[in-house]
């Protein structure tokens, strides 16, 4: 049986291991993911590059915005900051993310200057980029393609993974526009 370990071990370990791979020591590895369903546009499984990934957060509570689309999940403040938290399941057209103890925030957009963040089903840890193969790119809808969407890999269990390029999600005027 696995170790069982508690949420604030597991956290302060993922945040060791983000500063440690930032710094380049362990190889190169990619942030994983879990958000929407398999035939939403870039499927469930996500990988994030280590320098856009930002911080993994437990998932505060959120304050609506009047006046908003239904992906749009709210304002969180985190440590004295706001963000705008976008439901990443509902903004790709899936159901709404569950909020549960395994929901996360991923604050993506602070090294570019965007207090932004994305509401995702649970974070998955790091993933070795040199332990997966490519498996294409991935696509929108027949034959279309958006520059947030990255390539595909897969890991050695055969899960399906779509890297997200998140300075072009935050560039998408899909994802800046919030208003109804």
């Amino acid at each position: 049986m696995a170790k069982r370990i508690s949420l604030r071990e597991f956290q302060q370990g993922l945040s060791e291991r983000l500063v440690s791979a930032r710094r380049g020591e362990g190889g190169q590895a990619l942030l994983g993911v879990e958000s929407g369903a398999d035939d939403l546009p870039g499927g469930s499984h996500w990988l994030i590059d280590l320098a856009d990934s930002g911080e993994v957060s437990p998932l505060p509570q959120l304050t609506p915005a009047p006046l908003t689309k239904p992906w749009f999940a709210g304002i969180a403040n985190i440590r004295g900051v706001l963000y705008s938290v976008v439901d990443f399941s509902a903004w790709r057209g899936g159901a709404p993310t569950p909020i549960n103890a395994q929901s996360r925030l991923l604050l993506v957009g602070a090294r570019h200057g965007i207090n932004s963040a994305l509401l995702v089903r649970r974070a998955l840890g790091l993933r070795p980029q040199l332990q997966m193969h490519a498996a294409g790119e991935a696509r929108v809808g027949a034959g279309d393609t958006a520059p947030w969407l990255g390539g595909r890999f897969k890991d050695a269990q055969d899960v399906t993974w779509t890297q997200l390029r998140i300075p072009a999600l935050l560039a998408d005027p899909n994802y800046l526009d919030i208003a109804l």
